[in-house]
């Protein structure tokens, strides 16, 4: 029979491997959405540094979920395994919950600034249009200097 130690241990991984692939999962589908706002509607920069955090995301939870597996307790009944396997994975949620609130956070914050940039216009030779490519502050530079043509 297997000693309550191992049963904690795959309880706990099996919680706190799937937790952190499922909330993975999720942010990556949702935050499609943000990048595709925050990168004016290039996809595949989108996907790509969508990809990236995922994979970072994995990284950081699951580097957690293994480091803590580590038990330092003598489990000897059913009760104790509960308790340890309870403080494990209410570790896990408290990282993932925090990373979540992190991540959207930034989303909001890369929106916003997103939302003030101002996107330049450029003609198909690459060339900066010379009426809707400028800021206001350049264009209030040109006015005040007299450089606009009439």
């Amino acid at each position: 029979m297997l000693s309550y130690s191992v049963i904690a241990y795959i309880i706990y991984l099996w919680i706190g491997v799937g937790l952190t692939l499922w909330v993975a999962h999720i942010l990556f589908k949702n935050a499609k959405v943000f990048f595709s706002d925050i990168f004016n509607h290039n996809e595949e920069l989108a996907l790509s540094v969508n990809h990236l955090l995922k994979a970072g995301f994995y990284l950081v939870n699951l580097g957690l979920v293994l480091f803590l597996l580590k038990n330092t307790y003598v489990i000897s009944s059913y009760k104790e395994l509960f308790e340890v396997v309870s403080v494990k994975v209410g570790g896990i949620v408290l990282l993932l919950g925090a990373m979540h609130l992190f991540n959207v956070y930034l989303l909001f914050k890369l929106r916003r600034k997103a939302a003030t940039t101002p996107h330049r216009l450029a003609l198909s030779n690459g060339e900066e249009h010379p009426y809707f490519g400028k800021s206001i502050e350049e264009e209030l530079a040109e006015i005040k200097n007299g450089e606009l043509e009439e």
